[in-house]
């Protein structure tokens, strides 16, 4: 995890606690709206990312206007709460896409493009922020 997060910081130009949480909200998004068997795969070949993970579904999610109509309107809309968890935790939509492409491309190096790719074409929207 330490690697990853290494990266984003150098990508994104934020600080390795932002990066942290970052990775811990798209993760956490990932296992609510993305195929599961695949997440499950991601998440197992990134080392320390069951970690992030737990720590991100413990804490609360950051509210707000988008992420409570999120909230009430359901499926569909975990993008939208990501996003909103992500602009809490302090970060611009360039900052936002820079963790994300890192995260993939991480993600490919440890478990193929395949997997990955599977999960972002299966995600609605997932494929333009990539």
């Amino acid at each position: 995890m330490e690697e990853l997060i290494k990266r984003i910081v150098a990508a994104a130009g934020i600080s390795e606690e932002t990066a942290r949480q970052a990775v811990g909200i798209i993760l956490k998004f990932l296992s609510k709206d993305g195929p599961k068997e695949q997440v499950a795969q991601i998440i197992e070949a990134l080392p320390g990312a069951e970690a992030v993970l737990a720590e991100a579904e413990g804490s609360k999610s950051g509210g707000g206007l988008f992420g409570g109509l999120a909230g009430m309107m359901g499926g569909g809309m975990g993008a939208m709460a990501a996003l909103n968890e992500l602009t809490n935790a302090g970060l611009d939509m360039g900052e936002v896409q820079s963790v994300t492409r890192e995260i993939v491309a991480f993600a490919k190096e440890k478990v193929g493009e395949d997997v990955v790719n599977e999960v972002v074409s299966k995600i609605p929207g997932l494929n333009q922020i990539v």
